[in-house]
């Protein structure tokens, strides 16, 4: 290809399509693929936008760290979109959110390039790819999975999963327990879950803490330095969004949710999936990989809809797949009720965030002035982090069934903590690692 060692990709395209269109100095050998944007006419701000969501959802394997890394690349670095005071402000208050963050934050890049349209166009272009993605894996998994070579793969893959698991937990450690209490929350959470306690009551009951503490602590140094309290906007919105998911929880909004998906495990219906969906978009903090504890509380062991085995599964799909880590769940609406279970789980789990990061552009500066606020963001990391452990202990149980696997999870989490290769690799890595294991042990 003209001007170009590397093979014409999808990505490659899009990536010389959106640069020349954005920036009127672009050399013309960008054009050489055949896109229709002119030399010296720069592109609008919705496609421009669009385009460049587009090409994260391609290209953006790794997890919500990547994500936003590459974002703010693309954003402040290259394009000089924003500011990096402002996409730091917007990462602060998107964290204050429940949903997939890194998602919200491309869709909160959309409004500020592109208004409420670009938050819209931006937010499909960066989920689409990696649900698309997530459907055909699941119907060839739904297709082929009795198959004997499917199952040796799986062998070695979900040992693997694991071990991305366990990484992501230690490397997020530093920042969730930045001292002995907020230590001392999760752990308390990860035993709490490890015993029957509803999920949301522990993240909640996390950040509760977590606030009652910051509380306390201001009250005693005011006290030893005699000087009275202040009130302020930020401090109003801290107890807003402190108490906005009991409110949530207590409305009868949400007994009427409760009362619609608590069908008995036999019984999948599609308004059943989308409205769990909905409530786990809805009240989730943590990113991705919490999303397993609420899958496995409300799908395998309230429900029993799905196996733990199927949920290390559909966790490994989200891995080897790029864009957001949330398209798991387009992965099992599909093992549930085919393809329109993949769409309904797919827009359930999403539409809570397409509405938050609407809001969190508008609040943005509010959010982070208020000490309440970043209390009550701590202790939902804290407990989130908890809850990641106490279902990546469960997951094991069914991911490491003998030495084989015990030895491929092992090597694997050294491998990821000391070279930190793309996690995908590392699945695919275990997943013939197995199968080779399988082979040569079923031959004999």
């Amino acid at each position: 290809m003209a001007g170009s060692g590397r093979g014409a990709t999808v990505a490659h395209v899009l990536w010389e399509y959106e640069v020349a269109g954005s920036n009127p100095a672009a050399p013309t050998s960008f054009l050489s693929y055949g896109s229709r944007v002119r030399p010296g006419v720069p592109e609008s701000p919705l496609r421009s936008v669009v385009l460049v969501a587009l090409r994260l959802g391609l290209t953006a394997f790794g997890g919500p760290s990547v994500h936003i890394a590459m974002l703010r690349d693309e954003v402040v670095e290259r394009r000089r979109w924003l500011s990096e005071q402002r996409f730091l402000d917007l990462l602060g208050a998107t964290n204050l959110v429940p949903g997939p963050n890194s998602t919200e934050l491309v869709m909160e890049v959309g409004a500020e390039r592109a208004g409420w349209r670009g938050l819209v166009l931006s937010g499909i272009a960066f989920i689409a790819p990696a649900a698309a993605i997530a459907t055909v894996l699941a119907w060839a998994y739904v297709s082929f999975s009795a198959t004997p070579a499917v199952g040796w793969l799986l062998y070695g893959l979900k040992p693997a999963v694991i071990a991305v698991i366990l990484q992501a937990l230690l490397a997020l450690a530093p920042a969730a327990f930045r001292s002995p209490l907020l230590a001392l929350i999760g752990g308390l959470v990860c035993v709490g879950y490890l015993t029957g306690i509803n999920e949301l009551l522990l993240l909640f009951g996390g950040s509760a803490a977590a606030v009652a503490l910051s509380f306390v602590a201001g009250r005693y140094q005011r006290g030893s330095s005699g000087s009275r309290p202040t009130r302020g906007a930020g401090t109003a919105m801290g107890i807003a969004l402190g108490a906005g998911p009991s409110v949530l929880l207590s409305s009868p909004t949400a007994s009427l949710v409760a009362a619609a998906t608590a069908a008995p495990a036999a019984v999948i219906t599609l308004g059943g999936i989308f409205l769990v969906f909905l409530g786990i978009g809805a009240v989730m903090y943590g990113g991705g990989y919490v999303l397993l504890a609420f899958l496995q509380s409300d799908l395998v062991e309230e429900r029993g809809w799905l196996t733990s085995a199927q949920l290390l599964d559909a966790v490994a799909v989200g891995q080897v797949t790029p864009g957001p880590l949330f398209t798991t769940a387009t992965f099992v609406g599909y093992l549930l009720a085919g393809l329109p279970g993949a769409l309904l789980a797919t827009v359930g789990i999403f539409l809570p965030g397409f509405l938050l990061a609407g809001l969190v552009v508008r609040l943005v500066a509010r959010l982070r002035e208020s000490p309440r606020v970043r209390s009550f963001l701590d202790g939902v990391n804290a407990a989130a982090l908890g809850l990641m452990a106490a279902v990546t202990v469960e997951l094991a149980g069914a991911a490491l069934v003998d030495g084989a696997t015990l030895a491929i999870g092992l090597g694997a989490a050294l491998v990821l903590l000391r070279l930190r290769p793309n996690p995908a690799a590392v699945l695919g890595a275990g997943a013939l690692l197995g199968m080779a294991w399988k082979f040569a042990t079923v031959g004999v």
